[in-house]
């Protein structure tokens, strides 16, 4: 089990230690989330001086916000929402996004096929009508020894690189769930979206990066 599953299962005693000013309770907090919280902050802003400042913003409106925080959700949504929230609203004032809505527009938007149309038999081909559906071309084998080549740094470096390049939701949605490993639920609850859009831009945003990883090591 984490350090953050570990800090969830006790949020009261956390939260009463961190309401007394108990400053190894926040030392404790700040090391188990600061790094996750930077890696979310990246997804908004990829600057890592800017994003540093998201998350300085963050621990300020905990140490402010802490005495009106009254256990409607986990400790940790809680923290993760203040930081996307600030996120947003800076967002919003540079004109970069709108905040709320986007992710829910961007759910529900059309989206190019997880896999190309092409490599499926068409129903209307003259030969092979019956197969309709099924692979025209299959997915290529990724050798004898594929984990191998997933670890290597060139492969993360493009997993980064291809996650880097989703739109803001996709980004944001695979970095929670894949990334930091969180449950859908969490996920739902921090970005304020329905299960069905998170579900959606989950599936985009793994289509997308698998079709990066395919295209690699296939070469």
């Amino acid at each position: 089990m984490d350090k953050a599953a570990r800090l969830d299962a006790s949020d009261s005693e956390l939260v009463a230690a961190l309401k007394r000013r108990d400053e190894s309770a926040f030392t404790k907090v700040v090391t188990t989330y600061h790094g996750a919280l930077m890696r979310l902050a990246l997804v908004h802003y990829p600057s890592p001086a800017l994003a540093e400042e998201i998350v300085q913003e963050t621990w300020l409106a905990v140490i402010q916000g802490i005495d009106r925080f009254e256990g409607r959700s986990s400790f940790k949504t809680w923290l993760f929402r203040i930081l996307v929230n600030r996120a947003r609203t800076r967002a919003e004032r540079e004109g970069r996004t709108i905040p709320f809505s986007s992710l829910v527009r961007e759910a529900e938007s059309a989206d190019d096929p997880a896999v190309p149309p092409e490599r499926f038999v068409p129903g209307d081909h003259p030969e092979w009508s019956q197969w309709e559906g099924h692979w025209m071309v299959p997915p290529q084998s990724w050798g004898a020894s594929p984990e191998e080549r997933l670890i290597s740094d060139e492969t993360r470096a493009l997993i980064d690189k291809a996650i880097g390049s989703l739109p803001s939701g996709q980004r944001q949605v695979i970095t929670l769930r894949d990334v930091e490993g969180w449950p859908s639920d969490h996920v739902c609850n921090v970005l304020e979206i329905s299960e069905t859009n998170q579900r959606v831009l989950l599936h985009r945003a793994r289509s997308r990066v698998r079709r990066a990883l395919a295209g690699y090591l296939a070469e």
